[in-house]
């Protein structure tokens, strides 16, 4: 059994002799002069000394106390500084740093009721048993400690005291409608900021207060705040402690805080704490919610108003009486157990888990050889973690800072080295940053400021004492800085100020557009249309716009009369249909009855008026109908054009209405109606007649897209609705297929240039050129009829693979995996200057199917009714080559029809020295017997059982087909029905043109 410390047992002596002094307990709600009661009582007495719960609190009574006292007698100690004069006879402390040793005439404890706390109570409630005075005691608090304090101590005088003022509950109350002289308390400093910032844009600004800030912080702003500069505080619950401030009114943001373990709902006693600081010794005080807080049930409500709160149940306790022969038994007796009623073993705090960290080092535990060694590492553990880092990183500089101690001497009786304290000093030395950042510093600098008061620890302790208090200081002085320049506005308080007073303000616009009142800004001018400071808002950004209304008449109507003379080159359009000057928008664009002719719309306010606005107006449409036509201008031209007459100005027609480009199959009818006259009117104006399209490349180049599709989009929105909320992004200019946004509304694709095939979007002009690909393939019946994928197809529109086979399924095409011989390719020795005549006969019969595929009476090639919707047949591809200008095929893409030399339309096959392979061929979708597809006719296999049975039951043997190679059966010959050419085909123009020719030869 170990020997009790002479410590253990002069602590010991002490709490005898504690138990036999009398204490008196002042109890009662806020506001009822306890703390002024016991600093009264204090300085009655030669020697006094009083625990305080904050820091903050701790230096607002010492300096009250060195007013009466003067300085060279009242000390002031707290974890972070100390002021010990040496003929100190009052001492101000925070709790934990309570001298005890020392013996006064007078102690007191401010707000005893925290013994029940689950951090901090341990501390209180030592205090409680051991911390007396020769002649007086004073305890102070809730009522709520009543039952636990008699319990403890049943020889204790009581004394309540009755609240000053009343307080009553006026429910919840926007931020913004608070009553001036409101405390509007938050349980974060991310909440806190933020209604700060809310205060300062709607009533002019606040002051923060918070537990972290050091005390000149803090006294800084409380400054701000009781001189009327702002009437606004925002606080954590620190102000629930005891800080006396001029406040009508708390706000509580939030009912639940976070206590370091979890979120949770703040008791009823700690609401009253907090909404106890309203109403001031004889004035009354209310207390609500703001709108996003959680509502009060009337119970508690009731309870806040009359003070009636839960009685504290248990104290928390920590043995004070510590073994230091070795770190197991100071562990055993952190751990031990209270052996009185109304006590609960305190939980393990930051030290605890700090020394327990410590001890696991190696070279720690090599130091600990003695007692002094072992009293050495639990003082060093308990420096506090005001830096709130993690857990292992706290260990890790308090075991630094241990093996300092420990490195000269095995009793602990090293020092700290100067020059790594000064490298921990010089980082921190800065008062540049936000006021994140400056707080962070703030919290690291408390750190040192603790580690400067342990003279033992330090060379010259005195030295690093100024060091760290003048760093705080700094950082004090620029978080206070940063404070009031971020929460309070100080320009709205002077405008304000002279507007109550009626004076007139200088009010002014530079060239920055900015606009000045009394060499303040208020906001600035965007064009016509003034965009006051977001700053502002609320009460103040009404007063602010008001004033600012005197300069900005001129200097709109100034604007005006520089826009009407500006040069075109000045003026701009945007993609989303807003006309820009100098940057800004003037006016924006909405749909009418014509396409080409949108509604122009001033965007200014009602200080743009009268021949100032109109001549704006007629500027403005001017210069769009001006950008249309440059732009725009084949299209322009198209609509305005005398020289198109008949069904070609209904194609003209439809063409401007959708912006210069149509689907072919939209127009079947009307251009098969079409003569060669018509259509030549129609390509003198740019329109091309592609296989797919009929459409002006001209108007494909990224201008004409963009503005194009700015008039599209103005002239499908819905009434009241944003024309370009909606709409995807545009192809990229140079891109020649794009992945098809499904969402994208119907006509986007079409409008900017480009064709949805399947899960693409391709550019008209490469979606002929792959139609010149594919035509002299199936003309050439190489593949019979079909045509494999080839890479100059794939290259042309910049996809492969199963999104070009999506493609070719949205134009109409379907494949089928088949066994053909390859061809061998040669150069035809002869057949270079065919007879268009005959390429054009080739062309048409590659069109038709062959008569293993058509059972029935074929159709005759090129007429409308054999295709889908989707698919054109090969006769209309190449007429739409045929049709071409001359100046039209020199600027288009070479084709085997147009360009033999370059491409031959129908190259010679030799014989196929190769086996057969699978190939994947595709050809059209024709449509036969209502429209079915011919792939929908094609009878199951199980039904052609049946009709051959039943040709075997008639006696008749079944006809089936030889499968094996041979040549096809003869055919009966058939009479073609006779026809009129179609007119949409050249190649049939050019074949009854030979057929005259012959007759006449013969």
């Amino acid at each position: 059994m170990s020997t009790p410390s002479p410590q253990h047992t002069s602590g010991q002596t002490r709490d005898r002799l504690a138990e036999r002094r009398r204490i008196t307990a002042v109890l009662g709600p806020t506001n009822t002069g306890k703390t002024h009661l016991a600093i009264e009582r204090m300085m009655g007495h030669e020697t006094g000394m009083i625990g305080l719960p904050l820091r903050l609190l701790a230096r607002e009574v010492y300096d009250r106390v060195v007013k009466v006292k003067s300085a060279r007698n009242v000390a002031l100690i707290t974890g972070e500084e100390k002021i010990l004069p040496p003929s100190a006879r009052y001492f101000i402390c925070t709790v934990e740093a309570m001298p005890l040793e020392r013996e006064v005439d007078f102690l007191a404890v401010d707000e005893i009721q925290l013994a029940a706390d689950r951090e901090r109570g341990h501390t209180f409630t030592d205090r409680l048993l051991r911390a007396r005075g020769h002649s007086e005691t004073m305890m102070l608090g809730s009522e709520t400690a009543r039952g636990l304090i008699q319990k403890l101590l049943p020889d204790t005088y009581f004394i309540n005291r009755p609240r000053f003022s009343e307080l009553s509950w006026t429910g919840s109350k926007k931020i913004t409608r608070l009553p001036r002289r409101s405390a509007v308390v938050a349980f974060s400093a991310d909440q806190v900021y933020a209604i700060a910032e809310l205060i300062r844009r709607q009533r002019g600004g606040a002051a923060v207060v918070m537990g972290a800030l050091s005390p000149r912080t803090r006294n800084a702003q409380v400054a701000l705040y009781q001189s009327g500069e702002v009437d606004f505080l925002v606080a954590t619950d620190a102000i629930g402690m005891g800080l006396n401030m001029d406040v009508d009114h708390v706000a509580f943001a939030s009912t639940q805080k976070f206590d370091g373990r979890q979120h949770r709902p703040l008791q009823v006693s700690e609401l009253a704490q907090i909404a106890g600081r309203a109403g001031r010794y004889m004035n009354d005080g209310t207390f609500g919610i703001t709108g996003d807080a959680t509502a009060l049930p009337d119970e508690i409500v009731s309870r806040i108003e009359n003070h009636q709160f839960e009685p504290e149940r248990l104290f928390q306790w920590r043995n004070p009486h510590l073994e230091f022969s070795s770190v197991a038994a100071l562990m055993k007796s952190l751990e031990a157990a209270p052996a009185r009623p109304g006590l609960a073993r305190a939980q393990v705090g930051d030290d605890l888990e700090a020394l327990t960290r410590m001890v696991r080092d190696p070279d720690v535990n090599a130091c600990l050889r003695s007692a002094s060694a072992v009293r050495r590492l639990w003082e060093v553990a308990q420096v506090p973690d005001f830096r709130k880092t993690l857990a292992s990183e706290h260990a890790g500089l308090l075991t630094r800072l241990f093996l300092f101690l420990m490195t000269s001497s095995a009793e602990g009786t090293g020092r700290i080295p100067d020059d790594w304290l000064d490298r921990q000093m010089r980082s921190l030395d800065r008062t540049d940053g936000d006021i994140d950042i400056l707080a962070a510093r703030l919290a690291h600098i408390r750190t040192w400021t603790y580690v400067a008061n342990r003279a033992d620890w330090l060379h010259n302790p005195a030295h690093w004492q100024e060091r760290t208090r003048a760093i705080e200081d700094r950082l004090s002085d620029a978080l206070h800085e940063r404070l009031t320049q971020r929460f309070i506005d100080r320009r709205t308080s002077v405008l304000m100020r002279r507007l109550r007073q009626n004076e007139d303000l200088m009010t002014a616009v530079n060239g920055d557009g900015e606009v000045l009142v009394e060499g303040e800004y208020v906001g600035h001018l965007q064009g016509f249309v003034f965009v006051p400071d977001p700053r502002a808002e609320g009460e103040q950004g009404r007063v602010l716009r008001n004033a600012a209304a005197q300069a900005l008449a001129g200097e709109i109507a100034s604007r005006a009369q520089r826009l009407v003379t500006a040069p075109d080159a000045d003026i701009s359009l945007s993609e989303h249909g807003r006309i820009l000057w100098a940057g800004h928008p003037v006016a924006e664009l909405r749909g009418s009855g014509s396409i080409l002719s949108p509604r122009v719309e001033l965007v200014a306010g009602e200080e743009l008026n009268g021949p100032a606005r109109e001549a704006v107006q007629t500027r403005l449409e001017a210069w769009l109908k001006m950008h249309i036509a440059n732009i725009l201008a084949p299209l322009v031209s198209l609509r305005d054009a005398a020289d198109i007459e008949g069904l070609a100005r209904g194609i003209a027609f439809r063409l401007v209405e959708n912006l210069g480009a149509l689907t072919r199959e939209s127009v079947a009818e009307d251009v098969r109606a079409l003569d060669q006259a018509a259509r030549g009117q129609l390509r003198k104006h740019g329109v091309r007649f592609g296989a797919y399209s009929i459409f002006m490349p001209v108007l494909l180049k990224p201008a004409p897209a963009r503005l194009r599709l700015t008039l599209w989009a103005l002239g499908n929105a819905a009434a009241e609705s944003e024309p370009f909320e909606n709409l995807p992004a545009p192809p990229t200019p140079g891109l020649t297929s794009v992945p098809a946004d499904p969402a994208a509304p119907e006509g986007f694709y079409e409008t900017v240039g480009f064709r949805v095939c399947g899960v693409r979007a391709v550019r008209l002009d490469m979606l002929e050129r792959v139609a010149d690909l594919i035509r002299p393939v199936i003309a050439a019946r190489t593949y019979n009829g079909g045509f494999i994928v080839t890479p100059d197809m794939m290259s042309l529109v910049g996809c492969s693979g199963e999104e070009f086979a999506s493609l070719l399924r949205g134009l109409g095409y379907r494949s089928q995996v088949e066994t053909v011989t390859p061809p061998v390719m040669e150069t035809p020795k002869e057949n270079k200057a065919a007879p268009a005549a005959e390429q054009g006969a080739e062309a048409e019969t590659a069109s038709a199917p062959s008569a293993a595929e058509t059972p029935e009476e074929p159709t005759p090639a090129g007429s409308p009714e054999e295709m889908p919707a989707a698919d054109v047949s090969a006769s209309v591809e190449a007429a739409y080559e045929a049709e071409a200008a001359p100046e039209e095929q020199a600027s288009a893409p070479a084709s085997s029809e147009t360009s033999p030399e370059a491409e031959p339309a129908a190259p010679g096959i030799a014989e196929a020295a190769a086996a057969p392979v699978e190939m994947e061929i595709w050809r059209p979708v024709r449509k036969r017997h209502g429209g079915k597809a011919e792939s929908d006719r094609k009878k199951p296999r199980h039904d052609k059982k049946k009709r051959d049975g039943e040709q075997e039951a008639q006696g008749n043997k079944p006809q089936r087909r030889d499968r094996r190679p041979g040549p096809p059966p003869a055919k009966p010959d058939r009479k073609p029905r006779e026809r009129e050419p179609d007119p949409d085909s050249p190649f049939a123009a050019l074949a009854v043109l030979k057929e005259r020719v012959r007759g006449n030869g013969s």
